[in-house]
């Protein structure tokens, strides 16, 4: 609980993935992907109730053993590929007898989230009074370096009037980095989106901004997870 209000932590967690198989409950530096995260939002000072959706039965056994709850099995039309997370979310919160106040939303694959990243984060969002807050990363290669090619020609997705800035001139850019999602479950409700117009930046630097989304994103965790137990 935070400001007397009541927080929802959901991961979640399909069963599918098509760069990395079985990547959610794959073992990094000898624990389960998804068991990174579970313990970051138990060790929360503020996290009221934590919860799984997936529709795999793998993953719902590792992330109860591990101390997470899954009251419910996500409905196969929810876990495609193409289902909308904003569904996914509302089938959770709607699958629950208990009313909360704000939504803490956490992915697996960011798995060296911290409970203190969380809880930084969450004071954030209370402090400035969030509807919703989002976690993002400054971008290392700037938009105004981004093409397309037509007929063989590169064109600049933003346009450059054929002039390139130096990039110490460039406004900064960011983007999101998957780790933390916060929102007012009301508002989120009636917007269906974190990506609105009052969406908060909540900015994040290091390894907490690793998403992994590749075989080779993976390796770079691993690494990270070894250097990491070698100081435990």
């Amino acid at each position: 609980m935070i400001n007397k209000k009541k927080v929802l932590a959901l991961i979640t967690a399909r069963a599918g993935s098509k760069g990395i198989s079985r990547k959610n409950i794959n073992p990094l530096a000898g624990r389960p992907l998804i068991a990174w995260t579970i313990a970051a939002a138990r060790q929360s000072l503020y996290v009221d109730r934590l919860i799984v959706s997936s529709d795999g039965a793998d993953i719902i056994r590792i992330a109860v053993e591990h101390g997470c709850e899954a009251p419910f099995v996500r409905p196969a039309s929810l876990a495609r590929e193409e289902s909308s997370s904003m569904d996914v979310i509302e089938h959770a919160i709607a699958s629950l007898d208990e009313h909360f106040d704000y939504l803490l939303l956490l992915q697996p694959t960011s798995p060296f989230r911290t409970a203190g990243d969380i809880d930084c984060f969450l004071n954030y969002c209370i402090e400035n009074d969030a509807d919703i807050a989002v976690s993002v990363s400054k971008l290392k290669k700037h938009p105004m370096y981004m093409y397309r090619i037509e007929n063989d020609r590169l064109v600049p997705f933003l346009d450059n009037g054929n002039v390139q800035l130096r990039r110490q001139d460039m406004p900064p850019a960011y983007e999101h980095n998957g780790a933390l999602y916060f929102a007012k479950i009301d508002h989120l409700l009636r917007e269906r989106s974190f990506n609105t117009s009052e969406a908060m930046a909540y900015i994040t630097e290091g390894i907490i901004n690793l998403d992994i989304d590749t075989p080779e994103d993976w390796e770079r965790a691993e690494l990270i997870a070894r250097k990491m137990s070698d100081f435990l």
